[in-house]
């Protein structure tokens, strides 16, 4: 392949994590008799632009569909995030009931919802039938379709331009990136912005977290990478914060290149860390490939050595992640029962490759698992508070990254 950014045939191997089915597509139990697609899931490295991205497989209507099991609005703490956003972006940007906010991959309306609210006009564009009925169950109004250049142009013609454009953690799952961000460029108001948020690569290369890899992330970014994306196609980014979620994302604020905004210093700051710590060369992306193996030993070494004691191994949280994690190690049901999930989209289903149940959190004070392993370790505080209860039966709860290890309650 050449790089979806540049198109440079010059890709360098990052990591390969071996073949995997699409980490959201959960089974039925008459799934469990049929054929599974699985992929290989390998990432790449542009030696031109640094793009870091996966190896092209898939589709994104096979990736994306119309059962696709994930709603934003199942963690709290991301509601309380895309709240205090909201709140932040209409007071920055002083957003009123004359505005038009447009997000991309809106999902369940975890964060529209807020805007509706506040009688800020908003649409959602959202391609997958379940979460789009959901958010228009809260009253937010959908058009389910993929995003891109001639979405945003026919857009711009019919509903108007838009003040704010927002895709969180979308960016990185788009499989054409130049069409996206022409799309954006399309949509935009002459003073209009973009904040988009995304992990950083810089944060998965330091904290080892491989699990952030699968199908449904074409690419890896870095700001170094998005400020060049954007260039290309007449915009520019303008600020920059970094944010706790995510195990460490971005949230870059992005205008028209000839924009009136001021450049502000986290630019320059950012990129500089980003140079510093070396994300231009192919060194770092070497020595975190090795360490991917190493830590896929490691948490093998952790589980033998739970059953060889004879203890009890549940999951909690079927997530995207913890499917990469399961499938890379070879983990099925004779190693890890169950995994438990609050998200009744996923219950009574089976997580993808590895074949393991997924079944509510009550189950774990029925089962008495002596060790739960918690996947989204992303969100291991909100899961803390609700898993407390472990201790009644000297339960323990334990990680697989950035490093094998127990975790106090």
């Amino acid at each position: 392949m050449n790089c979806r950014f540049c198109h440079s045939p010059e890709l360098s191997l990052v990591v390969d994590l071996g073949y995997s089915p699409p980490s959201n597509a959960y089974l039925e139990s008459k799934d469990l008799v049929r054929p599974e697609i699985w992929y290989p899931l390998r990432v790449r490295v542009c030696n031109e632009c640094w793009l870091v991205q996966t190896e092209d497989y898939a589709d994104c209507d096979q990736l994306f569909s119309d059962d696709y099991a994930y709603f934003s609005s199942t963690s709290q703490s991301w509601l309380q995030h895309a709240k205090k956003y909201q709140e932040h972006i209409t007071d920055r940007l002083s957003l009123n009931n004359d505005s038009f906010v447009v997000e991309l991959a809106s999902n369940d309306g975890y964060l529209l919802q807020y805007f509706v609210a506040a009688n800020i006009p908003c649409l959602g564009i959202e391609p997958t039938r379940a979460a789009a009925e959901q958010a228009e169950e809260k009253g937010i109004p959908v058009l389910r379709e993929f995003f891109g250049h001639q979405l945003g142009i026919g857009l711009a013609k019919k509903k108007g331009l838009a003040d704010l454009v927002i895709g969180n953690n979308v960016y990185a799952h788009v499989p054409d990136i130049n069409d996206f961000t022409a799309g954006i460029k399309a949509i935009l108001s002459a003073d209009g912005v973009i904040t988009l948020e995304f992990p950083h690569v810089l944060e998965m290369l330091q904290q080892n977290q491989f699990d952030t890899i699968y199908h449904e992330h074409f690419s890896y970014l870095s700001l170094y990478a998005v400020k060049n994306i954007f260039s290309k196609h007449g915009l520019r980014v303008w600020d920059v914060e970094s944010l706790p979620t995510h195990g460490g994302s971005l949230r870059i604020y992005g205008c028209h290149q000839d924009s009136s905004r001021a450049t502000k210093g986290t630019v320059r700051q950012l990129l500089e860390k980003e140079s510093a710590f070396g994300i231009n060369s192919q060194e770092i992306y070497t020595e975190f490939g090795e360490r991917v193996v190493e830590l896929k030993n490691n948490f093998l070494r952790f589980l033998l050595d739970c059953k060889l004691r004879g203890l009890k191994i549940c999951g909690y949280g079927a997530a995207a992640k913890g499917n990469t994690l399961m499938n890379f190690a070879g983990i099925r049901p004779d190693m890890i029962k169950f995994v438990c999930d609050a998200a009744p989209s996923k219950q009574g289903k089976y997580l993808p490759g590895s074949h393991i149940p997924v079944i509510a959190p009550d189950a774990i004070r029925d089962e008495k698992p002596d060790v739960v392993i918690v996947l989204p370790w992303n969100l291991i505080e909100e899961i803390k508070e609700s898993l407390f209860h472990i201790k009644e039966w000297d339960g323990r709860l334990a990680v697989a990254l950035p490093d094998v290890k127990f975790l106090p309650l």
